[in-house]
């Protein structure tokens, strides 16, 4: 039972908001984050993410799949999620907080040509990262499925990109795809509980549909 000054989000319903440009070349601004209207946000369902993890545990077991992380402005929260449901241990191999460069091109393999030309907020680094989650949990069987966070918490911009500037990736044997960029508002704490929720919904989509993950968009 969390007490009354835990952040820790697993217990509450998080409603959230995602904003996504038909434009990938386009960036907000902080003061364009206030104007935007609100018919360019699509809102998220009221599940808690623990519900969403349950469902995700679920279905791994499902199907005998296992699954590990690569967190970078998440800081762990993804795989805490998954791991507070009962039984994640079958299906849970691990993850890695991947906050530094040197972590994601070291570790996870991701290309420094590819971040020195797009820095690490960038959807090709988002499939790297996943990858690498698979590759650097993989025992005596390949792990079935790597996700990956990399954004901007806020407060402040990075590499040009506005606070709540988050891309996801997740990769499954060789089907790297990255989902993003996503915009969501408030501050670091709300940035970073929207993005697990985000992650772990795009992960539910796909297990539930297998076969169909090049038809995604």
């Amino acid at each position: 039972m969390c007490d009354s000054d835990c952040t820790c989000g697993f217990d509450l319903p998080v409603t959230s908001y995602r904003i996504r440009f038909s434009d990938p070349t386009y960036q907000p601004t902080s003061s364009l984050d206030s104007k935007m209207s609100t018919s360019k946000c699509v809102k998220r369902s009221s599940e808690t993410i623990y519900d969403i993890a349950k469902d995700v545990i679920r279905l791994l077991k499902e199907e005998k799949e296992t699954i590990g992380a690569a967190e970078s402005l998440t800081g762990g929260s993804i795989m805490a999620a998954l791991t507070a449901v009962e039984g994640a241990s079958s299906v849970c191999r691990g993850g890695i907080v991947s906050y530094s460069t040197g972590i994601k091109v070291n570790i996870l393999g991701v290309s420094q040509s590819l971040i020195t030309k797009h820095g690490v907020v960038n959807g090709e680094v988002a499939e790297q990262m996943a990858a690498g989650a698979r590759s650097i949990t993989t025992l005596d069987t390949p792990t079935t499925w790597g996700l990956s966070t990399t954004g901007v918490a806020g407060p402040g911009a990075e590499e040009g990109k506005a606070p709540g500037t988050v891309l996801i990736g997740i990769s499954r044997a060789g089907q790297d795809k990255s989902f993003g960029p996503f915009y969501f508002p408030g501050d670091r704490d709300a940035v970073r509980k929207a993005t697990v929720k985000e992650a772990l919904e795009q992960l539910r989509e796909l297990l539930r549909e297998r076969d169909n993950m090049d038809e995604r968009p």
